[in-house]
């Protein structure tokens, strides 16, 4: 086989055209999401208290045979487009939640949340590497827009710093 030929067995396998027709409905929140977005955000530097811009691509997409939604962030560079982070939401029939396992080796940052319904949006409660609990707020969820912020607490849950907020613009 070639390498070619081996990438495409690989997302053949992977990507899948919609949610799995066993439970077509348990990630419908998420599935609302599936498609490429142009995404803007402000991100907090906790050490200097300074707020910074990104842009970023957010591609989402079915996957295990629509048993989970994967995402990812592409940042377009003079090399290329690099994918800076990945996250894979996989439903928990048992829990009758949402499991969320977030890498991104770019920035140092991995997370395991749970997610639910929440308000007009999706709410993910976990941990992040540095063993603080994290908050992702998904709102203002259309079909063409949605809203996100990223939060964070130094005192297990009393209060939270918001951390992160984004922007999303579908691409038709």
């Amino acid at each position: 086989m070639t390498e070619q030929s081996d990438h495409n067995d690989f997302a053949d396998a992977l990507i899948s055209a919609g949610p799995s027709p066993k439970h077509p409905k348990r990630m419908t929140r998420f599935g609302q999401l599936v498609g490429s977005w142009k995404v803007h955000g402000t991100r907090l530097d906790e050490a200097t208290g300074e707020w910074s811009d990104r842009d970023f691509t957010w591609i989402v997409q079915w996957v295990m045979d629509g048993h989970a939604i994967e995402d990812l962030e592409a940042v377009d560079t003079a090399d290329g487009r690099v994918t800076t982070a990945v996250a894979l939401r996989v439903h928990d029939p048992s829990a009758g939640l949402v499991r969320v396992s977030y890498f991104s080796p770019a920035t140092n940052q991995y997370a395991n949340l749970v997610a639910q319904g929440w308000r007009d949006g999706i709410r993910e409660d976990g941990s992040q590497n540095d063993g603080r609990p994290i908050r992702w707020n998904f709102s203002s969820i259309t079909d063409e827009s949605y809203e996100w912020d990223g939060w964070v607490s130094d005192d297990d849950g009393t209060t939270w710093k918001l951390v992160e907020h984004l922007e999303g613009v579908k691409i038709p």
